[in-house]
C-alpha cells in the first residue's frame, strides 16, 4: 500500500492510494473524527495496517479524489523522533579519502535530528539564515509501525511499517564548526527535514528486500540536471540492525523515523568528486529525489529569513 497524508483545504488528514485515487483512511476504517496524518493511522489499536488490507479487500469502496487535486503532507506530520544514521561506507568515508573508526564498522551510528522541522513533498524549504554551505542528503527512510524495545535484528522488519523518501538536509559550515567541537551534528541538521511523497508499505516492497537491505536504485537531479546516480542496498549495516541498535534500552514506538544515512553518491561533495557540475544549494534550486519502488521527493529552495546581521556564531571576547 501506499499510504499518504493529503489536504484537500480542510486540513491533513490520512489517505491511502487506490487505483490511482486517494481513498480516505478514517473512512476506509469506520474510524470517528477522522486520522490527521499517517502516525495516528498506526497509532491504532489492533493492527491497523491488516485492518487497513482486510477492509479495502473486502469492502466495495466509492470513488476517492484524484492525486493531482491535493495538497500532499509529510506521510508523518510531526514523528516523535527522528533517528538519522550513517551506514553506507562510501559516503562515510568521503569517498574512499577517510579512515572509519573500528567502532563504526561495529556499530549503527546515528543521532537525534529535529521532529519539529519536518517539511512536505514540493514545499519550499527556507535557506537556513546562519548558513552559508546549504547541501541534500538523500537517504531512505523507514517508519515504525508498532511499539517495541530490546527489538532483535531478525525480528526488526515486523517493527517498520514501511518507507519513504528522507532528504536530510544540511548546513555544512555549520556542522563543520560542531564537530570540530566534537559534539554534533546538532544545528547543522536543525532547520529541516523533507519525507515523502508517501510511505510504501514493507510488503510491497519485498521483491527489494536481499540480506536485509533495500535494493533500489536512487538519482538525485537539482533544476532538472542529474548530480547522483546510485544504489541503496549498499549499506555496511542491515535495517534490521539499526533498529536492533535504536531500540536497545530505549523505546520505539509507531510514527518514529529512522533514516539510514546517505547513500553512497548523495551529498554534494561525492557529487563534485564524481564528475557532476555539483554545487552547494542556492534560493531557487529544485532539489528532486528518486528511489525505485517509493516516488519522487521534491523540493525547492526559497530565499532566507531576513536576521539581525551582527547575529554571528562566534565565541564571546576573552574566550
Amino acid at each position: 500500500m501506499k499510504l499518504l497524508t493529503y489536504d484537500t483545504g480542510q486540513g491533513p488528514q490520512a489517505g491511502v492510494v487506490v487505483d490511482g485515487q486517494i481513498l480516505d483512511v478514517a473512512t476506509v476504517l469506520g474510524e470517528p473524527g477522522g486520522l490527521r496524518d499517517i502516525r495516528a493511522l498506526l497509532e491504532l489499536p489492533n493492527d491497523p495496517l491488516v485492518r487497513l488490507r482486510t477492509a479495502l479487500a473486502s469492502t466495495t469502496i466509492t470513488a476517492g479524489v484524484r492525486l493531482d487535486s491535493v495538497r500532499l503532507r509529510a506521510p508523518i506530520l510531526q514523528p516523535p523522533t527522528v533517528r538519522d544514521f550513517m551506514v553506507y561506507e562510501g559516503h562515510a568515508t568521503a569517498g574512499g579519502t577517510r579512515e572509519l573508526s573500528d567502532a563504526w564498522y561495529r556499530l549503527p551510528i546515528f543521532y537525534f535530528s529535529n521532529p519539529l522541522r519536518i517539511f512536505a513533498p514540493d514545499d519550499a524549504v527556507p535557506y537556513p539564515s546562519a548558513a552559508e554551505q546549504l547541501d541534500y542528503e538523500l537517504e531512505i527512510g523507514a517508519v515504525i509501525g508498532r511499539e517495541g524495545s530490546n527489538i532483535a535484528e531478525a525480528d526488526a522488519l515486523a517493527y517498520v511499517a514501511g518507507f519513504t523518501i528522507f532528504n536530510d538536509w544540511s548546513c555544512r559550515d555549520l556542522q563543520r564548526d560542531e564537530m570540530q567541537a566534537r559534539l554534533g551534528p546538532a544545528k547543522g541538521k536543525d532547520a529541516a527535514t523533507s519525507l515523502g511523497p508517501w510511505l510504501v508499505t514493507t510488503d510491497e516492497l519485498a521483491p527489494f528486500f536481499r540480506d536485509g537491505r533495500l535494493h533500489v536504485r536512487c538519482s538525485l537531479t537539482v533544476n532538472g540536471v542529474t548530480w547522483m546516480e546510485g544504489d541503496g542496498g549498499t549499506m555496511y549495516h542491515t535495517w534490521g540492525a539499526m533498529i536492533e541498535r535504536a531500540s536497545r534500552d530505549s523505546r520505539l514506538v509507531p510514527g518514529d523515523v529512522l533514516g539510514g544515512g546517505t547513500v553512497t553518491g548523495g551529498s554534494i561533495s561525492e557529487a563534485i568528486c564524481n564528475g557532476y557540475p555539483a554545487r552547494f544549494l542556492q534560493p531557487g534550486d529544485v532539489v528532486a529525489m528518486e528511489v525505485e519502488g517509493i516516488g519522487v521527493l521534491r523540493n525547492t529552495i526559497a530565499p532566507k529569513v531576513d536576521v539581525d546581521p551582527n547575529y554571528r556564531f562566534k565565541a564571546p571576547p576573552g574566550i
